[in-house]
């Protein structure tokens, strides 16, 4: 059983953070692709930081665990965080990993220190998150057209990106690489898949997966079904809530990106990457200092 429960981001953190959320966990879950990077913390386990994923995959937490989360908006984590979103795709990186074991260890004995009010970890994680936000560099605009752009219209063309953001085609490739961790392309399919879900989600949406499919940007209805399994890891339906299947696994994209680096187990892609080894990794998944 889940429960799970979004909030909206603080006023000041609305063009960081996409949503904070609160959540008992239990049994197995399923993490889709977003474009969505989420700092989170599982209670009895390490501060974790779900990297960009261009592949679903599922893993499974003991009865009722508590975890709290902060989702940042596509592109805006590497900043903040010192991520370089390349090297950890694909990645649940430990946070000391990035910042440090003593960074680590003071946000996780605040957020301890308020395990009896998930209200209040998330005010910890909103408060850590702003601090960093204060002293990072600023958004790359490319990126950030790149995302608006294609979140608005799933067919829009790396040229229209490149004309709205006035630079070329190669800048808005390089930007979407250094901000989401893979190109336009990649970051188109996920958005469009997310479309599918928002739009099957929806109270009043028809039963034809067909013309869902033709909405969100898809070719057809096998085009879905493709990109569903790819990106998805299972079926259309299965991925909307569309039919019953086990405890938790409906919950879909963008929904609750729970993970744990030593009890997950990601399922291959083309562009999967090693999910082991993290403090071996370290310099490679930072962000060299200017």
């Amino acid at each position: 059983m889940t429960r799970y429960r979004p909030a909206a981001a603080p006023g000041d953190l609305a063009e960081v953070l996409r949503l904070s959320w609160t959540a008992r966990l239990g049994g197995p879950q399923r993490l889709v692709p977003d474009g969505c990077v989420d700092v989170l913390w599982i209670a009895g386990r390490r501060l974790v930081v779900c990297a960009p994923e261009t592949s679903g995959w599922t893993f499974e937490l003991p009865p009722d665990t508590p975890a709290v989360g902060v989702r940042f908006r596509p592109g805006r984590a590497g900043a903040v965080l010192g991520l370089d979103a390349r090297a950890a795709l694909n990645r649940r990186v430990g946070l000391a990993d990035l910042l440090g074991a003593r960074a680590e260890r003071l946000l996780r004995d605040r957020l301890e220190a308020a395990a009896a009010d998930p209200a209040a970890q998330v005010g910890v994680l909103e408060d850590f998150v702003r601090r960093r936000a204060e002293r990072a560099p600023a958004a790359d605009p490319v990126a950030g057209a790149a995302a608006a752009l294609l979140e608005a219209d799933p067919a829009a063309t790396v040229g229209a990106i490149a004309a709205s953001a006035g630079v070329g085609e190669r800048q808005v490739h390089r930007a979407c690489v250094a901000a989401f961790g893979y190109g336009p392309a990649m970051l188109r399919r996920i958005l469009r898949l997310q479309r599918f879900l928002r739009l099957a989600r929806h109270p009043g949406a028809p039963a034809d997966l067909a013309g869902l499919a033709h909405r969100a940007g898809f070719t057809d209805q096998s085009h879905l079904y493709r990109e569903a399994r790819a990106i998805g890891g299972a079926g259309p339906s299965e991925l909307a809530g569309r039919r019953a299947v086990p405890a938790g696994e409906a919950l879909g994209a963008g929904v609750a990106p729970m993970s744990d680096p030593y009890t997950t187990r990601a399922r291959p892609g083309r562009e999967s990457g090693r999910h082991d080894d993290h403090h071996r990794h370290r310099r490679a998944l930072s962000r060299p200092r200017r």
